[in-house]
């Protein structure tokens, strides 16, 4: 969407030019939708001469929400009084500066606007190629302040812990995480490869305890497998998540298929929180022929398609599983496919994250995560909270679903999902639906 970071201390107050030019949409990173992004605003370092460089810092943070920030109501209060309240306090060393720049976004009310220090910042520029040492765990804070489960990655120590979606994270080594922004949580979570974490945990009414030993987390986000019906061969893709190598894995997949002249396709996007925005994006393209993919709605709410480019890989019947863990990016590509017509979705609802959070670099490396737009699907449908209803609703199964798993004989969703495939594949041949039972 926004392809270069603004340069840290450039001493400019220009406006950020919001209207982005969505469809060079980049780097969106895990937890949804962050756009690393340049909104052409630099230090701002207005009354500089009588401002120390703590001030400037903070101002510039400021500066930053003031242009940019999803509600230009910010949350109910008057935006420029916050800055006169923050900015009068005698700020005496970088911690402190630090310190307010978080109490000043935490008025906002929104825990995905959030202050990234140093360390942080470059954390999530690792995580954006996939790489990264800890337990696999893609989480979020829900409406009610509670940190929660998104998914735990494939083949990962939380993973084989058995931790499912939606699960809440109460602690982590003793600490509460009442009151810790999302990147507090997740950087407590890390640590060097083989080294412990423990993580007190809630489901419905059960609380309980486990250690988890950390490692080196390098994700390969697609594996195939190959199915026969009635009334052929059809391929199944499954994708974990949403790196930097998605997009190129999945047209592999797709090509290695079509060469072996599958009738139709299953996508399992099941327990995957996302990722880069632009990668489902691409993926999308693979599928769809025209039309938006998705449409980005800014602060004034004006809107911004990002189209097909008319460049698909396969015209073959497709069908979608998802599930509460497919958020974000996942429900960027769900419900392009679902309001194109282009496939049927089966299982259950998705979690419902459409938020874009803009990555701003501040002027000593540290940097920003400013919610500036939320996206829709192609028909305008708003999934924040709300979640993608699949066409064809399947609860999962009594055991929950691992990498293992997913896939296999007892995986009732996919049944369910060859079901629908196959009577689709019936229709086209012109079969009696009786040859699909």
């Amino acid at each position: 969407m926004i392809a270069q970071k603004p340069r840290s201390g450039e001493s400019s107050c220009r406006g950020l030019g919001i209207g982005w030019g969505l469809r060079q949409a980049v780097r969106v990173l895990l937890l949804g939708c962050l756009l690393w992004a340049s909104l052409g605003i630099g230090a701002c370092q207005v009354q500089a001469s009588r401002w120390g460089e703590e001030q400037q810092l903070l101002a510039q943070a400021w500066a930053y929400v003031d242009r940019a920030y999803v509600d230009p109501g910010f949350n109910g209060q008057n935006w420029w009084q916050v800055r006169q309240r923050f900015l009068s306090r005698p700020l005496k060393d970088r911690q402190e500066t630090y310190r307010a720049i978080e109490e000043m976004l935490a008025t906002l009310g929104d825990p995905y606007t959030r202050f990234l220090d140093r360390e942080h910042y470059l954390s999530l520029q690792t995580s954006t190629a996939g790489e990264l040492s800890g337990v696999g765990l893609q989480i979020a804070i829900d409406g009610q302040g509670a940190v929660r489960v998104i998914a735990p990655m494939e083949g990962t120590p939380a993973e084989r812990a058995g931790i499912q979606p939606q699960d809440e994270i109460l602690a982590v080594d003793q600490v509460p995480v009442a009151g810790l922004s999302l990147d507090e949580v997740a950087e407590r979570m890390r640590g060097p490869s083989g080294t412990t974490v423990s993580l007190r945990l809630r489901r419905q009414e059960r609380i309980w305890e486990v250690e988890l030993v950390r490692q080196s987390i390098l994700i390969n986000p697609v594996r195939t497998g190959f199915f026969k019906l009635p009334q052929g061969e059809v391929a199944y893709i499954r994708l974990s998540q949403f790196n930097g190598n998605a997009a190129a894995q999945v047209r592999q997949a797709i090509q290695a298929a079509e060469a072996r002249g599958v009738r139709g396709y299953i996508l399992d996007l099941r327990n995957n929180p996302g990722g880069l925005l632009q990668a489902a994006i691409e993926i999308a393209r693979f599928w769809i022929p025209k039309g938006d993919i998705v449409r980005v709605t800014d602060r004034y709410g004006i809107q911004d398609g990002i189209p097909a480019t008319g460049e698909v890989l396969t015209a073959a019947p497709l069908v979608v599983l998802v599930n509460q863990g497919s958020a974000s990016a996942s429900e960027v590509l769900a419900g392009a496919l679902q309001d194109s017509g282009r496939a049927q979705l089966v299982g259950t609802r998705t979690f419902g994250k459409g938020l874009i959070q803009s990555l701003l670099e501040l002027a000593d490396g540290s940097g920003l995560a400013v919610t500036t737009a939320k996206y829709l699907t192609p028909n305008g449908h708003d999934i924040h909270r709300q979640g993608i209803q699949p066409d064809v609703e399947v609860a999962a199964g009594p055991v929950p679903l691992t990498a293992e798993s997913l896939g296999g004989p007892e995986d009732g969703q996919l049944q369910r999902a060859l079901e629908v495939l196959g009577a689709t594949l019936s229709v086209a041949q012109g079969i009696p639906a009786a040859a699909n039972t």
